[in-house]
């Protein structure tokens, strides 16, 4: 890290000549990580504007749950998908379950919120939905030092490991097993063992990388609980902090635990500071020589109908 940078500065920050896009100084090239969107267009578009993304030289990372509660879920998938040469996604619960939702008759599809019948409904589903389920479920850069997970990893997963598992089940999705992946993921078990096999095994890798928060220290994840560290049962510990964990060798930059707000912890930066709730929406800079944390008012909660906020 730089040892004069000034406050609020990162060692390899730019600065840009009011023509937007031109440099003045730096190399020009950002990556940001990005917490969950969930269908919120207009922050999305503020955080954009806000870190001066710039297609032509910056990358972005989408921490997953692109949609679902925000009431813009079509608008921000489209932006998603056009950035797709410039950005990386990983899946998180809402968009496998958006997925799912994709692939049943019009009837079913029908009973789902508003928000997310504009999806399935639009013109374009097909395109959008297609590109959905080619996405990761786990990204990896070596060379940063950094990798990207929607929810979390099991204690006793290296980061190889977790390479290895979440492929596994990217081959399906990405697959002609995709049908059946996608009507048996639902479930809060089995608990994840390596000797696990078939849709039992794809299930408890989804769910360690979709849906985690707390576990024990043997990993088993409790899914029912949501709320913020200190509120958990006892035995159990955040996934980032249970007693036994491996060492891991990268950075991760998660999102998914709106009520854990902005954490850094252990290698651990989690994102999602829920902005679908009335929170703020966050991109960390990742290539920057200290943490560049950037933030903008999520959505108006008070405009949110009754049956979407939060219980």
């Amino acid at each position: 890290g730089s040892r004069s940078a000034p406050p609020g500065r990162t060692r390899r920050v730019r600065r840009r000549s009011p023509r937007r896009g031109a440099f003045t100084d730096g190399d020009g090239m950002s990556i940001w990580a990005i917490g969950d969107l969930q269908g919120c267009y207009d922050a999305t578009a503020r955080l954009l504007e806000r870190i001066r993304f710039d297609p032509a030289a910056d990358t972005l990372w989408f921490c997953g749950d692109l949609v679902n509660r925000g009431g813009q879920s079509l608008e921000t998938l489209r932006l998603v998908h056009s950035l797709r040469e410039h950005s990386v996604v990983v899946l998180g619960n809402h968009d496998l379950s958006l997925l799912a939702i994709g692939e049943r008759p019009a009837a079913e599809r029908r009973k789902v919120n508003p928000d997310l019948q504009r999806v399935v409904f639009a013109d374009d589903a097909p395109e959008l939905l297609g590109w959905l389920r080619r996405q990761k479920l786990l990204h990896v850069d070596r060379e940063l030092g950094w990798m990207m997970v929607h929810a979390g990893l099991a204690p006793q997963w290296t980061t190889q490991q977790a390479e290895q598992y979440a492929a596994e089940v990217e081959r399906q999705l990405q697959g002609d097993g995709y049908h059946g992946l996608l009507r048996n993921m639902y479930g809060d078990r089995p608990h994840w063992s390596p000797g696990l096999r078939g849709q039992d095994r794809w299930r408890a890798i989804i769910n360690w990388l979709t849906r985690a928060r707390y576990c024990t220290p043997r990993g088993r994840i409790a899914i029912e609980e949501k709320g913020p560290p200190g509120t958990q049962a006892a035995g159990l510990y955040p996934w980032y902090e249970a007693p036994g964990r491996v060492e891991r060798d990268l950075k991760i930059v998660c999102g998914h635990w709106s009520t854990l707000g902005l954490t850094i912890t252990q290698g651990v930066h989690a994102i999602d500071t829920g902005a679908v709730w009335g929170g703020r929406l966050t991109a960390l800079q990742l290539d920057a020589g200290e943490l560049r944390v950037v933030q903008v008012p999520g959505r108006d909660a008070s405009a949110l109908p009754p049956h979407l906020r939060r219980d």
